[in-house]
């Protein structure tokens, strides 16, 4: 796994998309070259010819990344990837055509680039057909202990072939030992558990146990390691492979010593800085549209057009969050807040379309500026739901240790939460971000929050 923007992205991944970028300029070269139709083409030597195909290149990565052929659920299903890197090459002639009716100077002549998009689906196609292949060749790995972690990590494993590892089974400690497992409790139990992982052919064991493991499990793991067998522990694979913070009472504790949580000046000041940038441009270039929402809204349904409600921020302090109105007036009449669902009978016309369209959180931009919430960190709550949350959840109250944002890490990767354990996924995401806050990772939010807002994802 490779660290990129305080992020791990599976190596593969990465190799797939440099092979892909090989795969398309390969393609789009070989059109430039030869030619369509023979005798009318550029040839290699033309002019900007590499600016053309660098064009060509980032939009087709782009498409592909925005239809998602990067993720672990379409990657390992081969109809689907055909069906979607289609739509990619239809998507990139349509935003080329746009681009090259812009900037004449960067188009491609029209047959090779008709013959070279042709050659693109047909090439990638092929390519992830053998990618496929290549990446069932994964590191055969066993989970040692079958608590939460170490079923958390076996789902994660077998559902994401990216990251190089193939689940060959799970070796339990006690007291998590079932009836089809050995338990690591003496010498007899050592034994069998070496003949288990021999004949597994395991390569990499993670050690995903409830607890500090005893005297014979961390024999074993000596043992392991002079056979040359790669020994991890549980929760920081865990962390790599979900990008959030494992809640295992272990992990937590050790993270009171990690330089986890501890946010410096430079990191303060870049962040408020950068919010007042972005908050102040926002304004300046929305505040005509936001004065047309704010009529809309007034003239669908009666009341005012902003809505104001009190959220938990940094520290735990309450301030006034504003968003446009987009429910009725008195939507809650128990005066409890709740969430919104799907077809929810609280929305009103305009405040439907708001949601889905996320154009009702603008108003946070005067938040950002005042100082209320950052662009980018944990999301903040109504306080009813904060304090049930922050006594049902270990660890919640970590959270407030930063300024909310608009978008963050959590937003990003789940969207709204209706039950605890929801929750305590989101808060998974959260300590993530809070252990691992950079300008990079603020970079990599704000960009999949553009890819979420473009194609309407989770709005309600």
């Amino acid at each position: 796994m490779i660290k990129l923007f305080s992020v791990y992205i599976p190596g593969r991944m990465v190799l797939l998309a440099t092979s892909d970028t090989v795969v398309i300029a390969s393609a789009l070269v070989a059109t430039l070259a030869f030619g369509f139709p023979p005798g009318i083409s550029p040839r290699l030597a033309h002019e900007q010819a590499l600016l053309k195909i660098t064009v060509a290149c980032l939009v087709c990565l782009v498409c592909m990344y925005y239809y998602d052929l990067y993720e672990s659920q379409v990657f390992a299903n081969l109809w689907e990837v055909i069906t979607r890197l289609i739509q990619v090459v239809g998507t990139a002639c349509l935003i080329l055509a746009l681009l090259y009716y812009a900037y004449p100077s960067v188009e491609l002549n029209g047959g090779s680039l008709l013959l070279g998009f042709a050659m693109i689906g047909l090439f990638l196609i092929a390519w992830r057909k053998i990618f496929q292949t290549l990446n069932g060749l994964a590191q055969r790995t066993l989970v040692l202990g079958r608590g939460p972690l170490g079923s958390s990590l076996a789902r994660e494993l077998k559902d994401r072939p990216e990251f190089g590892m193939r689940l060959v089974g799970c070796l339990d400690e006690p007291p998590e030992c079932g009836e089809d497992g050995i338990a690591v409790d003496g010498a007899d139990e050592l034994e069998r558990a070496m003949e288990v992982i021999e004949h597994a052919r395991a390569s990499k064991v993670i050690v995903a146990m409830e607890g500090c493991p005893g005297q014979p499990t961390l024999d074993l793991l000596q043992r392991l390691k002079r056979r040359g067998i790669k020994v991890e522990n549980g929760a920081d694979v865990y962390e790599r492979v979900t990008g959030k913070t494992s809640f295992d009472s272990q992990h937590m504790r050790g993270q009171v010593f990690s330089p986890g949580f501890q946010i410096s000046r430079a990191m303060q000041f870049y962040k408020r800085l950068s919010s007042i940038v972005v908050s102040l441009t926002g304004i300046l270039f929305t505040l005509p549209l936001m004065g047309l929402i704010a009529l809309a809204i007034r003239l669908d349904s009666p009341g005012g057009a902003i809505f104001r409600q009190k959220r938990i921020g940094k520290g735990g302090k309450l301030f006034l969050l504003y968003k446009f109105r987009s429910m009725r007036i008195n939507a809650d009449a128990d005066g409890v807040p709740r969430p919104a669902q799907e077809n929810d009978e609280r929305l009103t016309r305009v405040g439907g379309w708001l949601r889905k369209s996320r154009l009702d959180e603008l108003p946070q931009l005067y938040n950002i500026l005042r100082g209320d919430m950052s662009l980018v960190g944990p999301r903040p709550f109504v306080p009813e739901q904060e304090l049930v949350l922050a006594d049902q959840i270990p660890y919640y109250r970590n959270r407030w240790a930063v300024t909310s944002g608009a978008t963050g890490w959590a937003q990003v990767h789940r969207g709204y939460c209706s039950t605890l354990e929801d929750n305590e996924e989101k808060l998974g995401y959260d300590l993530f971000y809070i252990r691992n806050m950079s300008l990079g990772l603020d970079f990599l939010i704000l960009f999949q929050t553009f890819k979420i807002l473009i194609l309407g994802r989770g709005g309600r």
